[in-house]
């Protein structure tokens, strides 16, 4: 084997490995029987009452669509999940999102689901739409809108109309993409109403269906604001826009005849620019992505090798690794995944023994931590990147930086804050896998959500907060202890216990993913075994984008 191939230790009968396949499949199983509730919109009497109207569903329109026995990689599935219970909920925030293949290109899909609250825009409709249109603008992704919506969900319209992120910001990123020359198609294939009303008409082609409607105010609006009386088929048809306003450039009896009227204008666009990343042909990885499961240990106490995951997800589990033996626990290197050359940021999670700076003295460096050195190391790894056009991959499971006098001694800080500017100025593709922990300046370092990644996924067994659930429990539990003490109460060592545990499971819940991919602060949560293929989705959807502006840090800290 070349010395760059990543070669495999694991024991597939220990126990450990064993222990740790049950714990991600049970997760996954939690996860995947959710998902499947939330696939089902508004359940069967929205269904129902679409079908009557003779109008298919968003999935079923999504599945006709796309091309045949092709995937939708679907975005933002558990957008406000556990969110609006006092509403009845709105599963997907109502809308569907996701990249799909059309005709053989690639596209952004945003799909309004009529079966939740007929597609009105909840608060996290609108930063759920923005956050797709966002994706798209940033890696120039194609665009289609299957419009189906009533409108703002009036009851929280303060959270939806007036702030920079929200219904408002839908439009203008209309506009932007226009003029960036990002094509937009929009088929009205339900109600659009209201300020909604103006995203078909900034888009490049507009589709209607027989018994849709589009207009700014509907027919019980026109009559109490001006006291004329109208239908809705006057007020803003199919028929009306395509023979007297001459706002929409097709008319369609139905979904289906829409769809194909899509997929035929879809196949006459031109092609995308070429990719400036290096792309070769692909070839899979030596060993099989589901002992991921078995190799991954959730447990803070014990320590895996990241270079095994790494070996189940670039090809033929090749790594080209940088600085090898200096800052063991960052890995860097440079990799192919689906042929595409990426470079691999990713906390190692083994324990390191090294010699201390400037002395003979031996030390344990803690895996998952990262250190003066290896936050150096990641910078430069990072500034070469940048200078050789290489998208980059960053897979956390990190506790944060080192702590302490020789921490600081050594200049902790200035070398955090040096890959925290290398990582916040680059311009080539970013993309995060929140594979475990992400804590604190950690998860800024390693490109959390603030830092621009094109995509951030994150595996079941992600925890993301400024802290552990462990650490952040102690710490507010012994505030909390504090000011009841100041206050004269006597606390027995039950009550402690029964604080403790109360605080740290509202912090748990708080650090889930799901809790997380609910707010949108990650695109996706996905099977561990799957990462490979999530990431070929987002590095061909990066690849589309041939422009990169140029890269400058600014002031480092040396």
């Amino acid at each position: 084997m070349p010395a760059s191939t990543l070669k495999s230790s694991i024991n597939p009968n220990s126990p450990d490995f064993q222990k740790n396949s049950r714990r991600i499949v049970d997760l996954l199983t939690q996860i995947k029987n959710q998902d499947e509730l939330i696939r089902q919109g508004g359940g069967a009497k929205g269904i129902e009452a679409q079908h009557k109207k003779g109008r298919l569903t968003a999935r079923e329109r999504i599945a006709k669509l796309i091309d045949p026995g092709s995937y939708f990689f679907e975005l933002g599935a558990f957008a406000a999940f556990e969110m609006y219970e006092e509403w009845g909920g709105a599963p997907s925030a109502g809308v569907i999102t996701g990249l799909a293949r059309i005709c053989g290109r690639q596209f952004m899909l945003v799909v309004n689901d009529a079966t939740v609250k007929a597609g009105a825009f909840f608060p996290m409709t609108a930063k759920k739409v923005i956050r797709a249109q966002n994706i798209a603008i940033e890696n120039h992704i194609p665009t289609m809108y299957l419009v189906d919506s009533a409108g703002v969900f009036l009851p929280l319209q303060e959270d939806v109309f007036p702030d920079t992120d929200d219904f408002g910001r839908v439009f203008r990123n209309n506009a932007v993409m226009s003029a960036m020359g990002i094509p937009q198609l929009t088929a009205i294939m339900g109600m659009c109403v209201a300020g909604g009303a103006y995203l078909p008409v900034m888009c490049d082609h507009i589709l209607m269906t027989e018994g849709s409607g589009l207009f700014l105010a509907g027919p019980a609006l026109v009559q109490a604001a001006i006291g004329q009386k109208y239908s809705a088929e006057e007020l803003g048809g199919a028929k009306m826009h395509s023979q007297v306003s001459g706002t929409v450039d097709f008319r369609e009896p139905d979904d289906e005849s829409c769809i194909v009227r899509i997929r035929a204008l879809v196949d006459k666009m031109g092609a995308p620019d070429p990719p400036i990343f290096s792309h070769i042909a692909s070839r899979e990885p030596l060993f099989r992505a589901e002992e991921i499961y078995g190799i991954f240990s959730g447990d803070a106490a014990k320590q895996y090798d990241m270079r095994e995951v790494i070996a189940r997800i670039v090809d033929a589990s090749e790594f080209e690794e940088y600085r090898a033996e200096y800052g063991e626990t960052l890995l860097c290197g440079y990799a192919r995944i689906g042929g595409w050359a990426v470079g691999i940021v990713a906390n190692q999670k083994k324990h390191v023994q090294t010699t201390a700076p400037g002395s003979d003295q031996k030390r344990i460096e803690f895996g998952g931590v990262i250190y003066t050195e290896s936050a150096e190391k990641a910078a430069r790894f990072i500034l070469d990147c940048n200078q050789n056009r290489i998208p980059l991959v960053f897979l956390h499971d990190v506790n944060g930086f080192m702590v302490g006098r020789d921490a600081e001694w050594s200049g902790i800080i200035r070398a955090g804050a040096k890959m925290v500017n290398a990582v916040s100025n680059s311009v080539v593709p970013k993309i995060s896998v929140i594979c475990g922990g992400s804590f604190g300046a950690g998860h800024y370092a390693m490109c959390g959500k603030a830092y621009d990644p094109r995509f951030i996924f994150a595996w079941p067994t992600a925890r993301y907060a400024v802290m552990s659930g462990d650490a952040a429990a102690s710490t507010l539990a012994e505030i909390k202890l504090k000011q009841m003490e100041r206050e004269g109460k006597k606390v027995d060592e039950k009550s402690k216990k029964e604080l403790y545990e109360a605080v740290r499971s509202t912090y748990d819940h708080q650090a889930d993913p799901r809790y997380a991919a609910a707010r949108l602060w990650v695109d996706a949560i996905i099977d561990p075994a799957k990462t490979r293929d999530s990431l070929i989705w987002a590095l061909e959807s990066s690849a589309l984008n041939s422009h990169l502006p140029e890269f400058k840090t600014g002031v480092l800290q040396t």
